[in-house]
């Protein structure tokens, strides 16, 4: 097995195992902080998958399983170019990755981790892998754009 191959598998399995406990805990009403897993950091696809579809949905819809344990609705992310004159903004996701945002209170609040500090905390985090991370993220989530 190709070393591509174990972080693969190990990166499906911790989206798998953090998906597991979140939904378990959300179906109690509450929503339970863990360590983020670490994923591939040029994989936006599968960053999504383990950091956001949880409550925004593996579509972008906002119907991820936590999302009823959550206080507040949950954005569509496919909407966001729609919601921004038909164009995808892309300096403003970022910015609300890396930062939160005052019109979002679930950015950076208890309910939704700023990402920023996350992906630069991880084990092989740094301002490099951070910024690879928050682009790569950026990038995917301008794939999910309703046309």
């Amino acid at each position: 097995m190709s070393a591509i191959s174990i972080l693969r598998t190990g990166a499906i399995l911790s989206a798998t195992l953090f998906l597991a406990v979140t939904v378990t805990v959300a179906q109690e009403g509450q929503i339970k902080h863990t360590q983020a897993p670490e994923t591939p950091a040029t994989s936006g696809q599968a960053m999504y998958g383990a950091y956001c579809a949880v409550c925004h949905g593996t579509d972008g819809k906002g119907g991820g399983p936590a999302a009823s344990a959550l206080k507040g609705e949950i954005p569509d992310l496919t909407t966001l170019a729609q919601r921004h004159g038909g164009k995808y903004p892309s300096e403003y996701v970022e910015s609300v990755l890396r930062f939160g945002a005052e019109n979002f209170p679930a950015h950076g609040n208890k309910e939704m981790p700023i990402w920023g500090p996350v992906f630069k905390s991880m084990p092989r985090g740094s301002e490099s892998t951070e910024a690879l991370r928050i682009s790569n993220l950026t990038q995917y989530l301008g794939t999910l754009q309703v046309k």
